[in-house]
C-alpha cells in the first residue's frame, strides 16, 4: 500500500539527535520504518522550517520525508501552527490530486496534522486515520487551573470534530479510549494499537554507563516540563537514602545552567537535602540512552498524564524494573506486581515508598525485569504495531473504494 504519514511539527529526521527523547518524532520514525519492513511505500509529510531543507529526503530506512511549504520557513512553536494548517492541507491536496503519487490511506499524527489531512483527504478522495498522541481535554484536566493552557482556543472542539470525521481513530491506551468516548468520538471508530519500542537499540545486553556499584541508581527520563513529574521524583528522594537519581532530558548538558526548569530542579534538590544525590545529564543521543537505562536499578516514570509512555517501555526493554504513575499508557504497559509497581500521580510520598521497597528487594527486581522483557517481546514490538495498523489501513481503504463505487 501507499501510506502517507502526516506529522506537521515532529519530523522523523530529528530522531537520534540530542534534544529529542521519545515523543512523536520517534513514534513516526519507528512506525514508518516498520511499515516499510512490511512492504509498504511510505512518505512522511512534515512542515518545512528552514529554507535549507530539500523538498524531500530518502532515508536509509526506506521511507521518504517530504517538507511541506506551509507558513514561514523558520521554527514555529507547535501551539502557534494552527493558522498554517489550511495551507498545509491545500498543498497536500494538490500533490495527491495532481502529482504522480496518491496514497491509499493517510495517517495523521496529532490534531493539527489531522486538520490538514482531513482537508486534503476529502479533496483527494483519500481515507484518513488519526492518532492524537495527546488530547487537549486530558492536558487541561491534569494540568489543573493553576497552569496556563498554551493550546490554541478551540482545540478540544477541533479534536471532537476530527474524531467524528476520521475514518478510524487509533488510541494508544485504554485510558485514551475512555477519554475519546467522553469527548463524543463513536466507539465504533476507535481501535487500540499501542506503539512499540526499538528492540535493537534498547536491549538488556550492551554498554553500561559508569556508576558507583555501592550506591543504588534510579533513572528518570523526560522533557523538562511540569507534567513529566521530575519534581515529584526529586521530592521522593529523601525516602530513598543513599540512592542517586539520574535525570535525563531537557537541553544538552552545556545549556542546563541557563535553563529555568533545570535551575528549579536543582533548587528543589537543595531544599530537599538531596542535591549531592541528583545528577542532571541533560539530553542524550538515543544511542547513549540505552547504556544509562542498563546502568540503573529502577526506572521511575512519574508523569501527571502520559498518552503512551515510551520511556517506560525503553527501560523495560533494557531489563530495568519500573515504578510508574498509574496514568495513560503507563497503566497499560506496566502490570502492577508483575513487571513493576504503580503509584498515584503527584504523590512523592507513595513514589518514594515504592522505590525504596523495590530497591531493597533484589529478587523482586529480577522477577519484574524478566517479566517486563517477555511483555515487550510479545506485545510492544514495532513489527506487531505495523501489522495491526496494516489491517486498519486495508480496512479503511477497502471501505473507501466501496463507498466510491456505490456513489
Amino acid at each position: 500500500m501507499r501510506i502517507a504519514m502526516i506529522s506537521e511539527h515532529a519530523s522523523p529526521l530529528a530522531v537520534g539527535g540530542v534534544g529529542e527523547i521519545g515523543g512523536q518524532h520517534t513514534h513516526v520514525a519507528e512506525l514508518a520504518t516498520a511499515l516499510v519492513g512490511e512492504g509498504h511505500d511510505v512518505r512522511v509529510y512534515t512542515r518545512r522550517d528552514s529554507d535549507a531543507q530539500p523538498d524531500s529526503v530518502s532515508t536509509p530506512d526506506g521511507y521518504q520525508v517530504c517538507h511541506v511549504p506551509a507558513g514561514p520557513a523558520l521554527r514555529v512553536p507547535r501551539d502557534e501552527l494552527l493558522p498554517h494548517m489550511g495551507e498545509f492541507g491545500r498543498w497536500l491536496a494538490g500533490q495527491w490530486r495532481d502529482g504522480e503519487w496518491t496514497p491509499d490511506v493517510a495517517h495523521a499524527h496529532f490534531w493539527l496534522s489531522g486538520l490538514a489531512t482531513m482537508h486534503a483527504g476529502r479533496r483527494a478522495g483519500v481515507p484518513v486515520v488519526l492518532t492524537y498522541h495527546t488530547l487537549g481535554s486530558t492536558k487541561r484536566r491534569q494540568q489543573g487551573t493553576g497552569a496556563p493552557d498554551t493550546s490554541p482556543p478551540g482545540r478540544i472542539g477541533y479534536e471532537r470534530a476530527l474524531g467524528r470525521g476520521a475514518d478510524r481513530v487509533i488510541a494508544q491506551s485504554q485510558e485514551e479510549i475512555g477519554e475519546l468516548v467522553r469527548l463524543g468520538v463513536p466507539r465504533s471508530r476507535l481501535t487500540l494499537v499501542p506503539g512499540g519500542v526499538n528492540e535493537r537499540l534498547f536491549r538488556p545486553d550492551g554498554p553500561v554507563a559508569p556508576r558507583d556499584p555501592a550506591r543504588p541508581r534510579i533513572i528518570t527520563v523526560g522533557r523538562m516540563v511540569e507534567r513529566k513529574g521530575l519534581q515529584d521524583v526529586i521530592r521522593a528522594m529523601p525516602a530513598v537514602p543513599e540512592a542517586e537519581c539520574v535525570v535525563v532530558g531537557g537541553p544538552p548538558a552545556e545549556l542546563l545552567p541557563a535553563d529555568g526548569f533545570a535551575r528549579r530542579l536543582r533548587a528543589l534538590a537543595e531544599s530537599c537535602g538531596v542535591a549531592d544525590r541528583v545528577k542532571l545529564l541533560g539530553a542524550l543521543p538515543r544511542e547513549e540512552l540505552a547504556s544509562w537505562y542498563r546502568s540503573s536499578d529502577v526506572l521511575v516514570a512519574a508523569p501527571w498524564y502520559e498518552p503512551f509512555g515510551l520511556t517506560a517501555l525503553e527501560g523495560m526493554a533494557c531489563g530495568v524494573p519500573v515504578v510508574g504513575t498509574n496514568v495513560g499508557g503507563i497503566a497499560d504497559t506496566v502490570v502492577e506486581g508483575l513487571t513493576g509497581d504503580l503509584v498515584p500521580p503527584r504523590d512523592p510520598r507513595a513514589l518514594g515508598t515504592a522505590v525504596r521497597r523495590l530497591l531493597a528487594d533484589r529478587v523482586r527486581r529480577f522477577a519484574y525485569a524478566t517479566a517486563a522483557l517477555d511483555r515487550i517481546r510479545n506485545r510492544y514490538s514495532w513489527k506487531r504495531c505495523a501489522e495491526q495498523l496494516s489491517m486498519v489501513y486495508a480496512a479503511v481503504s477497502t471501505a473507501g473504494r466501496h463507498a466510491s463505487a456505490v456513489a
